[in-house]
């Protein structure tokens, strides 16, 4: 880890107390930021970090943390410090040991996710932008959601993809999706819910007490549909996670057609990070949502 000093530095100042690292080991943590576990003879912490030009996305990423906290959902790390040096900037949070599900797992999840989508406000959006992966996530409020999703999640993406070199039919099925997209929502008006806003399976697990864990969030208010969908798009939860989740806040009869919609902004930037099967996946998609309205 380049930063050594600076991470302990700000994680002394943040806490108030002395702290060195005795252990250190790398993580696995995906395509984006490097990450560590560090470690005195009493205290863990897990560190990310990426180039300094990075310490906005993770103090957005911060301010994510503490907003899905204080709503009273899914445990997450608690955050430490974000700061930055010449080398990387960093973000410091509690370290959480991972463990197997344990049997009430998955219900817990369904029915705490549950009671942090039934906390919502005026209008969609969050305070700041934020990152989704690495791409900047555009967040101004709005009080109509269809607006929201053409122009600061779709339009967004389809517009990195043309500039990527992604033309032809996929910017036509785009433009035909743009047009179309009051029609998903004809008979359905979403509130807006705060959302984690990539909860692929990934980015959720147990702790070592079987309680649910979340993180690496892309925090906005929207319709919680979108946090559902992406629990189903690289492979799905347990059973026993939906059961609990409709339990409590039932989804709407037309949530299975806009499971693909809401998974598509997920696949579009997929595409535009990482390029690949993205875009046939990407088509096929949008040649479904056309043909259904």
């Amino acid at each position: 880890m380049k930063s050594e000093q600076s991470v302990v530095s700000a994680i002394q100042s943040a806490t108030g107390e002395p702290f060195s690292i005795q252990r250190q080991q790398s993580i696995s943590s995906g395509c984006i930021n490097a990450a560590f576990e560090i470690s005195d003879s009493r205290r863990h912490f897990f560190v990310k970090t990426n180039r300094p030009s990075s310490r906005p996305m993770f103090e957005a990423e911060r301010e994510g943390l503490l907003a899905l906290a204080s709503e009273g959902g899914p445990r997450v790390p608690v955050p430490v410090v974000v700061g930055a040096d010449d080398h990387s900037a960093f973000f410091v949070m509690e370290y959480v040991a991972f463990a197997t599900p344990g049997p009430h797992t998955a219900t817990l999840f369904g029915e705490q996710l549950a009671a942090l989508h039934s906390k919502h406000q005026s209008q969609f959006g969050w305070h700041r932008d934020n990152t989704i992966g690495s791409t900047r996530q555009v967040n101004d409020f709005t009080s109509d959601w269809v607006s929201f999703l053409r122009e600061q999640r779709f339009g967004y993406q389809f517009g990195l993809a043309a500039r990527q070199g992604y033309g032809g039919e996929l910017q036509d099925l785009g433009e035909r999706f743009l047009q179309q997209l009051d029609g998903f929502f004809s008979d359905y008006q979403p509130w807006p819910s705060i959302l984690h806003g990539d909860l692929w399976g990934g980015n959720h697990a147990a702790d070592g007490q079987g309680y649910p864990v979340m993180f690496d969030p892309a925090v906005y208010y929207g319709d919680r549909e979108a946090d559902i969908a992406m629990t189903e798009l690289f492979g799905r939860c347990d059973g026993a996670f939906y059961a609990a989740y409709d339990s409590v806040l039932p989804l709407d009869a037309g949530y299975r057609q806009r499971r693909t919609l809401y998974n598509l902004y997920h696949v579009l930037n997929h595409l535009n990070l990482f390029g690949g099967g993205y875009h046939a996946q990407a088509l096929q998609m949008l040649r479904e949502l056309v043909s259904e309205v």
